[in-house]
C-alpha cells in the first residue's frame, strides 16, 4: 500500500427524496489516477462535488492527507491543493486566456513561479500560448477545456478532480486531452477521473470504481476491469 491522499467513508448525499450517494467509501493513493466509472445519474459528478464541498453531505467522512476536511468550506479546500476542474469548462468568458490562468494563481504570492508555471502549462497546450490575448468566450470547445485544465494547474494542485474533460470534444482532442492527464500525473498529480469514456479513462489509469445509483458496485485495478466481461458489456460497447 501507498501512502493514502484521500479517503471517503460511508458518503450519504440526497437531493431531495432521491438517495444520489448511499454509503460509498473509497480511497486514492498518492501519485495515482483513479477513475469513477458509470452511466449517467450514477453519482459520479455528486461525489466530486461531496469532496470539493460544493453539496451539502447528508452523512460519511472526507480525509485528506490524514485531515478531515468533510466541513470545510470549498476556498479553504482549494488552497489545500485539492483542486476540481468542473463538468462543461467554465471559462470566464469575457476575460483573456491570461487572465484565466492568473486567476487559478489568485491564492498565490510567488510571481517568478507562477511565470514559470504559466510556461509548463504552455508546454501541455501550446494553443492557449497562441492565443493569450483572446477573450475565453471566443475559443473552441477543445480550448476551453484546455483552459479549464491549464487553470487548474496554475493552482499547483496535489490532487485534481477531473469532470468529463472529454464531454463534447472531437475524437483526435479526445487523444490529446487524455495524454496531456497523463502527462500531469507524471509530474506528481494525483488524479480522480470522472469520464463517460470509460475505455479511455480505464487505460490511462491505475484503479476504478464502478458507481451504479449511487453505490459502488465493482472495483479493481483498471487494467482487470478493462476485461472484465461485465464492465465490457455495460461500459465498454462490447
Amino acid at each position: 500500500m501507498g501512502e493514502r491522499e484521500l479517503e471517503i467513508k460511508d458518503l450519504v448525499v440526497s437531493y431531495g427524496a432521491i438517495k444520489a450517494l448511499r454509503g460509498i467509501s473509497f480511497d486514492v493513493e498518492k501519485g495515482e489516477i483513479i477513475s469513477l466509472i458509470g452511466s449517467n445519474g450514477a453519482g459520479k459528478t455528486t461525489t466530486l462535488h461531496a469532496i470539493s464541498n460544493l453539496i451539502k453531505k447528508e452523512s460519511g467522512t472526507i480525509t485528506y492527507r490524514g485531515n478531515d476536511i468533510t466541513n470545510l468550506s470549498p476556498d479553504k479546500i482549494v488552497r489545500q491543493n485539492l483542486i476540481q476542474v468542473p463538468e462543461g469548462r467554465r471559462v470566464f468568458a469575457n476575460l483573456s486566456v491570461r487572465d484565466n490562468l492568473l486567476m487559478g494563481a489568485y491564492t498565490r504570492k510567488d510571481k517568478e513561479e507562477i511565470a514559470s508555471d504559466m510556461k509548463w502549462v504552455f508546454s501541455l497546450f501550446p494553443r492557449l500560448e497562441e492565443r493569450l490575448k483572446q477573450d475565453a468566450g471566443t475559443l473552441s470547445g477543445g480550448e476551453q477545456q484546455m483552459l479549464a485544465m491549464g487553470r487548474s494547474l496554475m493552482s499547483r494542485p496535489e490532487v485534481l478532480l477531473l469532470d468529463e474533460p472529454s464531454m463534447g470534444l472531437a475524437p483526435i482532442l479526445v487523444d490529446e486531452i487524455f495524454s496531456i492527464i497523463k502527462k500531469i500525473n507524471e509530474n506528481g498529480t494525483t488524479i480522480v477521473l470522472v469520464e463517460q469514456n470509460a475505455y479511455k479513462a480505464l487505460s490511462i489509469s491505475d484503479r476504478a470504481y464502478i458507481l451504479e445509483t449511487g453505490e459502488i458496485t465493482k472495483s479493481g485495478k483498471a487494467e482487470d476491469l478493462i476485461k472484465d466481461s461485465a464492465v465490457k458489456a455495460a461500459y465498454l460497447g462490447a
